[in-house]
Order: C-alpha cells, then structure tokens, then sequence
C-alpha cells in the first residue's frame, strides 16, 4: 500500500513540475516509479503468491457426448446445471468428439471445475451471438453477453477444447458486431491445448489471473482484449483481416492496477496489416518476449488511437530484433 501511495505522489508530482511529459524530469520519474513497481511485484509478500486451494483430484467426474446413450448427458450446460451450487472438490466433464451448438455460461457459485475435450480439433463449441443481437429483455446483447461460453467461476481448467463464435467476420469499422467465443471473469484459470475461434473480440480476458498454454487464438480486431492478469506461453495468435487489424487491446485504467497481458514463447501470423495492441485503458499494458512475428505486423506496432496526450503515461517502446524473433516491451495509451 505505501509503494502504491509512492507511485500515485511521482505521478502528481511529475504533473506539477513539468509541463513536458516526455521531458527529463519526467522520464527520470517514470523511471522511478517503474523501479518501484519491479520491487513491488518481486516481492513474496505481493498478493500473487498467496496461496490457492489446491484441489486437482477429482471427485466425480461427467461424460457429455453428442449420442446420449454414450455419455450422462448430450448438452455441456445440462451437465453444468446438473452440480452443486456450492461444492468441495473438482468435478471434471469429459466431452467427447463432435460440435456442441450451444451458448454454455458457468455461474460464479460452481468453481472448480473442468473441462476436458477429445482433441481441439474434434471437441467444438459453437454459438454465433454478436453484440447487436437482440436478448430475450429485447435489448441488445452487447459485448460482454455475446460470448458462446462464459465462465464466472475461479479455479477453472480447460483441456483440449475449441470455442467458437460463428458470427463472420464484419468489415472493418462495423459496429455492433463483436463477437466473443469465450469470457473469463473469475480469477485463477488454466486453458490448455485449446482453440479459440472468432473475429472481433474473440477472446474475453475479462478479468482475473488466467494462464493459457499452447493454445490457438484467431481473430481480426482487439481479438484478446480485456483487463486481465494473464500469461500466453507458446501460442499461436493468428489474424484473419484483410485491411487493418489489432491483436490485444488491453483495458488498464489504472497505474495501481496490476493487470496486463504477456506473450512469451509465442507465434503470430496471418493476413492484413496488424497492429500488436491498441489501448483500451488509459495506462493499457501488453508484452511480448521471443515471439515469432511474421511481415503482418506493422513497423508502427502500437496503435495510440488518434490520442497523442495519453503517451505521456508510457514508456518508450523497445524492440530488439533477431531474424524474425522480436522481444518487445511497451505501455501505449489511447482510448477504445
């Protein structure tokens, strides 16, 4: 709390001594308060490293198959709606190979389950809602209720499993036409060996720590956006937009805000010109590090959104470059 305090006196006072913020005086306080945020966030006493329930042993487990015969249940939320409120251990459900066409939401009072597909390739999920579709209260669904599947619960684990929003994919400055395939809203996730599939705002990391790992995520723009806390550790992010496209648009409103996406060991491909980020949040934070980029990305990188007096809050974008391996390290600013 006192760094926090610390950080937030720098930042009023570097207001009030300089009109500059890209000047000296203001870099060299930046800088301190970077410093302090490092020292922060590597301490053991820092909020991170509390430690979790660590309940990975199953204690029932569900089959959910396209032939009912074969499995407990032939839809995944009839088997979500088949548990406990409120339970204390790990229920897995097994999903067999086939396309499951059903908008699947998990309630914030069943945490710790997961979800286990045949294969990415074999286990689909599909809905096809975008933001401008109207709900059943005959108001539009916006963004945040279009996701095929939503999960509000923490402890949550993913394994082999694609979801996919159908809606296709809308010309470039379209409204109304984002169109989530997952949304995560609770903290303490794991997605491994998954697919996500959509166009814009495919991926929802909404809010909480999440990790993914080996996974693929495609889209055209902001396609993983949000205010999470996540780790994306050798994944594929590929982009399918034939103009000008985003990968991340993250939503930091904050210098006290701990959130931020980070790219290591991944891989990004596809078509159109793509920008890496575009700040959703005053003080938006993305990191890649040795990450394959192939010729899509543009020599720009950051995109500010037309809002120049917002970089005052950020770094200077560093960019080491290796062959085609690029280590890249940036805070830009700009409003959605």
């Amino acid at each position: 709390m006192i760094l926090k305090l610390l950080l937030l006196i720098l930042l009023l006072e570097s207001t009030k001594s300089s009109s500059d913020p890209n000047g000296s005086n203001g870099s060299v306080i930046i800088e301190e308060g970077y410093q302090n945020w490092v020292k922060q966030m590597g301490s053991f006493k820092h909020s991170l490293f509390q430690k979790p329930k660590k309940k990975f042993k199953p204690c029932l487990t569900i089959k959910v198959h396209k032939n009912p015969r074969s499995g407990d249940f032939f839809k995944v939320q009839k088997a979500i709606n088949s548990l406990r409120v409120v339970k204390n251990c790990r229920v897995v459900i097994s999903v067999g190979a086939g396309i499951f066409r059903e908008k699947v939401e998990i309630p914030a009072t069943m945490a710790y389950i997961s979800l286990e597909g045949a294969g990415a390739d074999k286990t689909i999920i599909e809905w096809d809602d975008t933001a401008d579709r109207m709900g059943q209260n005959g108001q539009p669904l916006g963004t945040f209720a279009s996701a095929t599947f939503a999960i509000n619960s923490p402890y949550f684990i993913a394994k082999n499993i694609t979801f996919k929003n159908k809606a296709p994919s809308p010309p470039s400055g379209a409204l109304g036409k984002q169109a989530v395939a997952l949304r995560i809203s609770a903290d303490t996730a794991a997605f491994i060996g998954c697919k996500f599939i959509g166009a814009q705002d495919t991926l929802y990391d909404h809010t909480g720590r999440h990790y993914f790992k080996d996974c693929y995520i495609q889209g055209s723009v902001d396609f993983i956006f949000g205010n999470g806390l996540s780790l994306y550790e050798n994944c594929h992010l590929h982009a399918i937009t034939n103009s000008y496209g985003a990968l991340t648009a993250q939503k930091r409103d904050s210098l006290l805000e701990e959130t931020g996406f980070s790219f290591v060991h991944c891989k990004v491909t596809g078509s159109g010109a793509l920008y890496l980020g575009r700040a959703w949040g005053t003080f938006s934070r993305v990191v890649f590090a040795y990450t394959y980029m192939d010729k899509i990305v543009t020599p720009r990188g950051w995109y500010d959104w037309g809002d120049k007096s917002r970089e005052m809050y950020a770094p200077l974008c560093v960019s080491l470059t290796h062959t085609h391996t690029h280590l890249l390290e940036c805070t830009c600013s700009s409003d959605r």
